[in-house]
């Protein structure tokens, strides 16, 4: 099965209607998103019905949580914890209807889906090998999909289960291919509206669970307009002005 996998589309509409479109073009059997639809952005209610269209599996994120009521805003500070609050008052019950189900780990066709790590599925960032060997070290399944740190990366290790043997990882350029048919592997596909590796591309993923290879993809998007609607919105400039680093 080809999937497209997805991940931290973060109320960006104009992003994620540019990656739907891209990922169209390849025609997976199936989307997936590792969580976070909303939160940052202006367009939480309309993420989340596309999402909820085209989306065969979906993960909980920590600002998907909090905005549902499960982790108290408190623990967001500044413009994450502004967005969150602002989004608990916008948001209908629609969203909120397709939020509250979702869980922030799971697996499909025998890959690991966490939102943010094996070892902690709503916080843990993992950027360090030294982390990822930890994860891969712990993970049940051989390969995992992680999202939540918002940099497209992947970590690996040859020599399967045991405690020994050297962790790998590198950030993923696009068009980075992957063969995961041997050794363990934990694998973020980057954010789609709100990438973090200084790319400000809305980024994607198409993971083959056949030949167990995944590609990783950058689709450019009308940044101004997303940046716009957060203005306008009234949220914080920062969460504006980062769009066009990618940070």
């Amino acid at each position: 099965m080809r999937v497209a996998v997805i991940s931290d589309v973060h109320s960006n509409l104009p992003a994620l209607e540019a990656a739907l479109a891209d990922l169209g073009r390849e025609d997976p059997d199936e989307v997936w998103c590792l969580g976070d639809i909303v939160g940052y952005g202006a367009d939480p209610d309309a993420c989340t019905a596309v999402v909820g269209e085209v989306v065969e599996r979906c993960l909980a994120g920590n600002h998907d949580l909090v905005v549902r009521g499960d982790i108290d805003i408190g623990y967001f500070a500044m413009s994450a914890g502004a967005a969150a609050r602002w989004t608990v008052k916008v948001i209908n019950e629609q969203t909120l209807e397709f939020l509250r189900p979702l869980v922030p780990l799971g697996e499909k066709e025998g890959i690991g889906l966490y939102h943010a790590s094996p070892r902690d599925p709503v916080w843990e960032y993992v950027l360090s090998v030294r982390q990822a060997a930890d994860c891969l070290q712990v993970q049940r399944q051989r390969i995992a999909l992680i999202g939540h740190s918002h940099v497209a990366c992947y970590f690996s290790r040859a020599n399967g289960i045991g405690p020994g043997g050297e962790t790998i990882g590198e950030v993923a350029q696009p068009g980075t291919v992957l063969e995961m048919t041997d050794g363990r592997w934990l694998v973020n596909p980057g954010s789609i509206g709100q990438p973090r590796d200084g790319d400000p591309r809305a980024a994607w993923m198409m993971l083959d669970t056949d030949s167990l290879t995944a590609t990783f993809h950058r689709v450019e998007y009308p940044v101004e307009a997303a940046a716009k609607s957060i203005l306008d919105a009234g949220l914080p400039r920062q969460l504006a002005d980062r769009l066009f680093s990618g940070q």
